[in-house]
């Protein structure tokens, strides 16, 4: 009985948006279970929430669940199979963990503890982000049939190009570090949705290698599970998008990748062709019909600049312009 009483003070059930609110005003760093009704709260966790509260003390660490059917703020989070993990500090969302990722948990708690810690002592500037899922600013592109509706679109008057997260990473439970890597290498991510490909898409997406041995391994494998779409922007001023977010992901095989760039993305979550994490469009204009093709949707800005097509075998670049992927194995 003792046990239960403290599993249940652990984590604080916020079913109203008056305890929301309270919950809000707390000093220090609330992590926040988002579930739905019918799985309940993440089990698996609550042993490392314990040594955390243990380890840290309740005065700046606090636990929370909430479902999402109860409440109106979390409207766009009901109906997700995997759980949610909402970081709030000072009244702002300072971090997001989607499943179930006990290493990743530990791992975000503590900086960002330490993070709004710094904050409270020294008066630093509280980094605060925006969920795609909660803000109404950022609110991504529905690809359900909306009969007909507009009030979804999604713009940007900036240049922008696509990210997917494949399937391979996503089932590892990579989707948030390299969401995190994204972020901190400067990018933009204006919409981050969670889909799986059906072949149709994915024949016509990479269409261009029909005649190759690997296109239907390709297929399939684009289609075996859920992937994350994300459009991706930069801060004016910097590099074109679509070239920093080529040399973020890497060469294309994750081999090559982790003896030529082994700080790319590739390089750290990639394991063989095709199974390389991440894909990304060759140029401005690869990007214009991928997301045209994703996002049908998507409002362009007419201020895309032309960026190099790294690599692309129709280029057949040599010396230090070389291809970042041979023909054979090209997985754009």
């Amino acid at each position: 009985m003792g046990s239960k009483k403290k599993e249940i003070a652990l984590q604080v059930n916020v079913s109203t948006q008056e305890l929301w609110e309270e919950m809000l005003s707390s000093k220090g760093l609330t992590v926040v279970d988002v579930y739905q009704g019918w799985c309940g709260p993440c089990k698996p966790v609550v042993s490392l929430f314990q040594k955390m509260r243990v380890e840290v003390g309740p005065d700046l660490l606090h636990f929370a669940s909430a479902e999402a059917d109860c409440l109106d703020v979390l409207e766009r989070y009901r109906g997700k199979c995997e759980p949610t993990f909402l970081f709030y500090a000072g009244g702002e969302l300072v971090a997001v963990v989607r499943g179930a990722n006990a290493p990743l948990l530990e791992k975000t708690i503590r900086e960002q503890l330490e993070a709004e810690k710094r904050v409270l002592a020294e008066g630093r500037e509280r980094r605060v982000i925006k969920d795609e899922a909660l803000s109404d600013e950022d609110e991504c592109f529905s690809h359900e049939k909306n009969n007909g509706d507009d009030e979804d679109l999604v713009s940007s008057e900036k240049a922008c190009t696509l990210a997917i997260i494949k399937p391979d990473a996503v089932v590892h439970g990579k989707t948030d570090e390299i969401i995190m890597k994204i972020q901190e290498a400067g990018f933009d991510i204006l919409t981050n949705e969670e889909r799986t490909m059906t072949e149709a898409e994915m024949r016509l997406f990479y269409q261009h290698r029909a005649g190759e041995d690997t296109f239907e391994k390709l297929v399939h494998h684009m289609c075996s599970g859920p992937s994350h779409l994300l459009i991706l922007a930069r801060t004016e001023g910097t590099e074109d998008v679509v070239t920093a977010w080529r040399t973020l992901m890497g060469p294309c095989d994750p081999h090559v990748a982790r003896r030529e760039q082994p700080d790319s993305l590739r390089a750290q979550y990639g394991t063989e062709m095709p199974f390389n994490a991440v894909h990304g469009s060759w140029d401005s204009e690869d990007a214009r019909r991928e997301l045209a093709l994703l996002f049908p949707g998507f409002q362009f800005s007419d201020q895309i600049p032309e960026s190099a097509p790294l690599g692309h075998e129709a280029e057949g670049a040599e010396g230090p312009n070389k291809m970042l992927c041979s023909p054979e194995d090209v997985d754009e």
